[in-house]
């Protein structure tokens, strides 16, 4: 009985024993597989952190750009921005709340330094309420009309949010015109007085009033006015050479020189659609030309082409084509359009639809005519400074030469694709034959309307 039972004991101890190693081994198995579970899980986690990184937006660049007309701010980042935006009075700001971005030290340093002559902005702030929110104010000298915008990746940038800053009370094209007019006046009449004193006569301390002093010798009944557009600027550098030559920083320089040109002449005078490195919308380069009554439309411009041999310069004016889908296009955006009509021809009732579309075409005919005559006696001053890309005047559909009821034409100046051209396009002696060029020859079509009081009409 004494070995069965110890047999027994020991049979039962084996399947103790048994039994605790399968318990082990499974505890074992179970432990394991919690660890590895937790590792993937972690590891699940690591890879979300680091894609939710990739796919965060980053800030490439800040961009300010002060103008008399506008400031404006751009953030290029390599996503789209989330964004909410509000303005906020006494003291005057606009709020911009950025969902996902954190403080950028691109971002901080470009905002900082916005610069001090800025017309508009006064100061900009930039914090972090929460962590998943930025936020920019910005603070405004005056009333301002703001506008906020996001755009599409676009070359050379990727995504953009613009924040365009108006003032409530924009500045007035024809005041400052007016302004530098007198101003001009009053110089030519303080020479026209020292020409007519006699020599070794003395300046008077006290200049007589006016009503007592002759009026100025003036060749015309009126000043004709220019207005010269450079191509480009601010965010849209234009054509790009192949040594790095901006197109918007070219057109610039010629321009101001043509401007020079023209104020030295006491026959005209000139508006420059921007004087500096800004954006302008192309129908705002129209709408100053118009507010300024402008008597010619000259846009200035450095033309590319897809191979570096393409050279000369041109001189563009609208298409009769293009004149008549921008008088569609120009008719369905405005219904006043009775209000430009009535500038043209008629000031009375309203005509009919019929009657406007027919005003219309013959306003841009005659607005054709004209820029046809003032573009080849440009063009036959470019040939004695260069090349001819083209010996005859060229059409195109421009959007900048659609305006209906002022002559305009377009002057490429050169190919800033060709290397060689791109060289002498920065050179200061060939920028200014190209602006004396194109002055000598808009000088010599519009000389026929110095004694026309509407002349406009009469080149």
């Amino acid at each position: 009985m004494t070995t069965k039972r110890t047999a027994q004991q020991i049979a039962q101890q084996i399947a103790q024993q048994t039994t605790q190693r399968t318990a082990q081994r499974t505890t074992q198995r179970i432990a394991s597989r919690r660890n590895w579970l937790i590792r993937c899980t972690t590891a699940a986690l690591s890879i979300g952190a680091v894609a939710g990184q990739a796919n965060a937006a980053n800030v490439i660049a800040v961009r300010v750009w002060p103008a008399p007309d506008y400031t404006r701010v751009t953030i290029e980042t390599t996503q789209a921005l989330q964004w909410s935006a509000f303005p906020m009075h006494e003291p005057e700001r606009l709020v911009i709340d950025l969902q996902g971005l954190n403080i950028d030290p691109v971002l901080r340093e470009s905002l900082a330094k916005h610069p001090p002559s800025d017309p508009w902005l006064s100061k900009v702030r930039i914090g972090q309420p929460r962590a998943d929110q930025l936020r920019i104010v910005f603070e405004f000298n005056t009333a301002m009309r703001t506008q906020v915008f996001a755009l599409p990746p676009t070359e050379p940038y990727q995504h953009r949010l613009v924040m365009d800053l108006y003032p409530a009370q924009a500045p007035d094209p024809l005041t400052q015109l007016i302004a530098r007019s007198d101003e001009k006046e009053r110089q030519l009449d303080a020479l026209l007085e020292q020409i007519d004193r006699p020599q070794g006569a003395s300046t008077p301390s006290v200049r007589p009033p006016a009503a007592a002093r002759p009026p100025p010798k003036s060749t015309v009944s009126r000043l004709l006015t220019l207005a010269i557009d450079p191509g480009h600027g601010g965010e849209d550098p234009g054509a790009i050479g192949p040594g790095g030559t901006m197109e918007k920083d070219v057109t610039l320089l010629i321009a101001r020189r043509l401007h020079a040109l023209v104020e030295a002449d006491p026959n005209m005078r000139s508006l420059l659609t921007r004087d500096d490195d800004w954006f302008v919308p192309l129908g705002a380069r129209v709408a100053k030309a118009r507010r300024v009554q402008a008597d010619l439309f000259v846009s200035i411009h450095a033309d590319a082409f897809l191979t570096p041999t393409a050279r000369g310069a041109s001189v563009f004016v609208l298409s009769e084509s293009g004149a008549s889908s921008a008088a569609a296009r120009w008719m369905a955006n405005k219904e006043n359009g009775a209000d430009r009509i009535g500038g043209v021809a008629l000031a009375s009732a309203r005509p009919d639809r019929e009657v406007r579309q027919l005003l219309l075409d013959l306003s841009t005919t005659a607005q054709i005519n004209n820029s046809l005559k003032v573009g080849s006696s440009v063009l036959d001053a470019l040939r004695q400074v260069g090349r001819l890309h083209k010996a005859v005047v060229e059409r195109a559909e421009f959007a900048v030469l659609k305006a209906p009821d002022i002559p305009s034409i377009l002057v490429e100046t050169a190919f800033i694709s060709n290397p060689e051209e791109e060289f002498r396009l920065t050179d200061d002696s060939y920028q200014q034959a190209l602006a004396e060029a194109i002055f000598r020859g808009i000088r010599a079509s519009l000389a026929p309307l110095w004694n026309s009081p509407s002349g406009r009409r009469q080149i």
